[in-house]
């Protein structure tokens, strides 16, 4: 397989720790599509001002970016499990997420879910599936680092006891100890590829060759760690390198993402099939992604070419 012989969606990784370059490969190596999940920043968020900021950038700036290059950018939103331990904080941010979650290009309640498991991660856990469930919104579940057996098992059962549809939650970070219990369960099991922790390429080619590709999807969760934005172009490659079907790799690293997120109403596949015109001499709040290069633009809507 070479680049731009596949399309691919990222439907886990976080651009606001990446680069503008990063877009520019995404996009050469054949990522058409990526969803941006709202998490930790690597250090604690003290303000609800914080969150308000990072709110809007998510939906704003980085769909700007990313359409930069072609791409089509999408995002969930919700207080992440790390920091629903700070409950003065969560309080505060629980009143901004339903100002957010009705936006353009947002797709899901997440991440959310638990990180070391304790009661007040439950408490806002249970509080953003009911908001889910208010707003009709997916979820996009977070299974704990640390016993990641027990918190995705837990996760589940609070997703159900909320009445929640299996077929509208997403649980990520999946790994061989968990993938059947949720695929059995009727959820969406998603796998981050991410070097050293979660995920290896090599590990994933041996379950979808054990488990097929039915529930699964892949991706980067690329953030400011140690992590690769080709993750899921370059594990399906040695999908097929290795003997995947190549229909089991292309339901892996883009039409599961596009069945499961494409219940949101928000991500269709004619939003990259049919897209509009590139043209980099535009600016987003007075502000370019270019920082001095020439700009790339093609009113006719010819295939985006990267000079």
């Amino acid at each position: 397989m070479q680049p731009n012989s596949m399309m691919f969606i990222d439907p886990h990784i976080h651009m606001s720790s990446r680069t503008t370059y990063d877009y520019l490969v995404m996009q050469q190596y054949g990522v058409v599509a990526l969803i941006e999940p709202s998490f930790w920043l690597g250090q604690p968020r003290t303000s609800a001002g914080t969150f308000k900021d990072y709110f809007n950038s998510l939906v704003g700036w980085e769909r700007f970016r990313a359409g930069q290059f072609g791409m089509r950018h999408y995002c969930t939103i919700s207080i992440n499990p790390k920091e629903a331990n700070n409950e003065a904080l969560a309080e505060e941010v629980m009143e901004l997420l339903p100002l957010y979650a009705g936006k353009e290009g947002v797709v899901a309640i997440g991440e959310i879910g638990f990180d070391e498991i304790t009661k007040a991660e439950e408490k806002y856990f249970r509080l953003q599936l009911e908001l889910a469930k208010e707003l009709d919104k997916l979820v996009l579940v977070h299974t704990p680092h640390r016993n990641k057996k027990e918190g995705t098992t837990l996760s589940m059962d609070i997703c159900l006891e909320h009445g929640i549809n299996p077929q509208r939650v997403i649980i990520d970070h999946c790994n061989e100890e968990t993938v059947e219990e949720v695929v059995n369960r009727g959820f969406w099991c998603a796998f981050s590829i991410y070097p050293n922790t979660k995920m290896g390429n090599e590990r994933m080619v041996e379950l979808v060759r054990r488990y097929g590709s039915q529930q699964i999807m892949i991706n980067s969760a690329a953030d400011w760690g140690m992590s690769d934005p080709l993750a899921v172009p370059k594990t399906a490659q040695l999908m097929l390198q290795c003997g995947i079907p190549e229909e089991q790799v292309r339901a892996v690293s883009y039409s599961n993402a596009l069945a499961a997120y494409g219940q949101s109403g928000e991500m269709k596949e004619e939003d990259w099939l049919n897209p509009l015109p590139v043209d980099q001499r535009q600016l987003y709040s007075g502000n370019s992604v270019l920082r001095g290069q020439t700009p790339v633009y093609d009113a006719e809507q010819e295939s985006l070419i990267i000079r």
